[in-house]
């Protein structure tokens, strides 16, 4: 039964990543290209020539003859499944943060299931997360690498939360107001400290 396999996770992937480094170290090694249309014209061609016309050491046929006589009639769309990437569908476990990892980013779900498995559907430039068969919560997809996507009211009942370097969504309602005590002159300040800084 064919599976999609996550991206980014090329251990889920078995012999289909062993390819990757069969190309890097036949088809690339050892030569310089002058542009990018320069590289895919090479790997074009050494496919024609080289890859696609070798004896495979596995199947002991080419992969040109293989993929004709085998594998060419059985590629059919999957009935009832999405394209690859237009919907994923992944789980993935609360860490201590209040927040899941997906794609080397973060995003927040509410403090009270740190340690729970949610279930993480990607579709659409959105991103949302299950608990028990609820939506918890909903993020727009960060077209960043490695950065937090936080909503404050997630993180509301952990104590000490580390606020700094986060992306925040939109407050729903303005700050309250600081206590006047607070409202002081700096020159106050400088008297206590001996003088200006």
């Amino acid at each position: 039964m064919p599976r999609a396999c996550a991206p980014y996770r090329p251990r889920t992937k078995g012999k289909d990543e062993r390819g990757v480094g069969y190309v890097k170290r036949n088809a690339i090694a050892g030569h310089r290209f002058d542009s990018v249309e320069a590289l895919q014209a090479h790997l074009q061609r050494w496919m024609r020539e080289v890859a696609d016309t070798r004896v495979h050491g596995t199947t002991g046929e080419t992969p040109e003859l293989r993929f004709e006589r085998h594998e060419q009639e059985a590629l059919k769309p999957l009935p009832g499944k999405a394209p690859f990437l237009q919907v994923r569908e992944i789980t993935r476990r609360v860490h201590t943060d209040a927040c899941i990892e997906l794609d080397t980013n973060r995003y927040s779900v509410p403090w009270k299931i740190i340690g729970e498995s949610v279930t993480v559907i990607v579709a659409e430039r959105e991103v949302r997360v299950l608990h028990a068969g609820q939506e918890v919560a909903c993020h727009a997809q960060s077209a960043l690498r490695r950065s937090a996507v936080i909503d404050r009211r997630h993180l509301a009942g952990i104590v000490g939360a580390n606020f700094a370097g986060v992306t925040w969504l939109p407050r729903t309602t303005p700050p309250p107001p600081l206590p006047a005590e607070l409202l002081r002159p700096l020159e106050q300040y400088e008297a206590v400290l001996g003088g200006p800084w």
